[in-house]
């Protein structure tokens, strides 16, 4: 929708309705807003109890510990464990 004069007019069909101030004060626009960005966006995996021991296979992690989850495989034949180190968070699957 977009204004001439005292009417907003809908691009697409052309159907047109009186403006109202008092609405449109009320109205929140994009002009003048900031963008804190994309929010945070919390691993599940590293608030998970299940861990077990699995060396890490990071270049320069000596850790023994990861958490682990278990996804189906597509197909739903089986699945397969993912495991994310504890100590550097690099994240690999059980081969």
């Amino acid at each position: 929708m977009h204004t001439e004069g005292d009417t907003w007019v809908c691009r697409s069909c052309e159907n047109e309705e009186s403006r109202d101030s008092q609405a449109e004060a009320a109205m929140t626009t994009q002009d003048g807003q900031r963008d804190d960005g994309a929010p945070d966006v919390a691993d599940a995996t590293q608030d998970a109890a299940e861990t077990m021991q699995e060396s890490c296979p990071a270049d320069g992690c000596d850790s023994d510990h990861a958490y682990y989850e278990m996804m189906p495989k597509p197909g739903g034949s089986y699945e397969v464990r993912l495991f994310t180190c504890v100590e550097c968070g690099h994240k690999w699957r059980e081969t």
